[in-house]
């Protein structure tokens, strides 16, 4: 019996209040979406800075006759007591992994370079005395690389250094602030969906102020009073989750994996298993956002 008493009461809110019920469940599909989103776009990120990153390599290229470096001699190859020094502070250095120092020497280079540009008429424009020796670099962790390359780039023999994270830092750089910006769009929107959370449940306490007073009359605790107001409050956001899960769903399916996966298939990209963390995130995030400001609303506006 008070269960029946709860979800007719619930019942009769949601009626009474459609069309703030209605505003609250599509100020939280689109919040909800948007914060589901920017939960993808990190995990796309992440993706991507993983599968890059981890091949990411430094190149250490030594000085030749025909190089022009500021740590170069002119016309001068560089020593063996050169490489030997910088062999020496690469495989030292605490941000290189364990055997992660490689070195090629004129003739690798140009095999190298003869395989790269197989049939294309630049393959024979280089012989094997213009190639450059240099030290090939894996490191420990590919985020760390500023202190490998500061302690080589002033070194004697050594003409540049090369890694490619002043290509990708940018990129990334781009990505994030899309992605945080995703973020704080859909936490306004949130914000804007709690309170109208809390003014739907003032607006339906005051509605029904004649009847909480008898409850409270009665003997009725707070707890059986807030229920319905609850209900109401975590149906709506259910129903806003529900709507945005479906349309992280639809984004996932028809945007990555028909589109985007079949157009670029050299990138990683997330899956169904990176949705559902999103979607059970964006079910999180709705239900706190129903239950938090309820409790909050009702605690102040159900004393008669």
């Amino acid at each position: 019996m008070r269960f029946r008493h709860i979800f007719s009461e619930t019942g009769a809110g949601l009626r009474q209040n459609l069309t703030m019920t209605l505003a609250v469940v599509m100020t939280m599909w689109v919040s909800l979406s948007l914060f589901g989103a920017g939960l993808l776009a990190n995990q796309q990120v992440e993706l991507m800075k993983g599968r890059w990153y981890e091949k990411i390599e430094i190149s250490v290229f030594l000085c030749t006759q025909y190089s022009n470096g500021d740590q170069c001699e002119p016309n001068t190859e560089v020593t063996q007591a050169q490489k030997d020094a910088v062999q020496q502070a690469l495989v030292s250095n605490p941000e290189v992994a364990p055997d992660g120092v490689f070195f090629e020497d004129k003739q690798q280079a140009w095999e190298d370079f003869q395989r790269a540009y197989e049939g294309n008429p630049i393959q024979s424009s280089l012989t094997v005395d213009q190639m450059q020796e240099s030290f090939r670099v894996k490191l420990l962790n590919p985020e760390q690389y500023q202190g490998v390359v500061s302690s080589v780039v002033g070194l004697k023999g050594v003409d540049t250094v090369q890694d490619l994270h002043k290509y990708l830092d940018p990129f990334f750089r781009v990505l994030r602030f899309l992605q945080w910006g995703t973020i704080a769009a859909s936490a306004l929107l949130l914000a804007a969906a709690a309170l109208q959370i809390g003014n739907t449940i003032r607006l339906a306490t005051f509605a029904r102020r004649r009847e909480i007073g008898i409850m409270r009359l009665v003997g009725a605790s707070n707890l059986y009073i807030t229920l319905p107001f609850l209900l109401e409050a975590v149906i709506s956001a259910l129903a806003g989750a529900v709507l945005a899960c479906a349309t992280l769903a639809s984004g996932v399916y028809f945007i990555i994996m028909r589109k985007a996966q079949v157009s670029i298939q050299s990138l990683p990209w997330i899956g169904w298993s990176q949705a559902g963390w999103a979607m059970a995130g964006v079910a999180a995030v709705g239900l706190m956002l129903s239950i938090i400001p309820t409790l909050v609303t009702t605690r102040k506006y159900l004393r008669v």
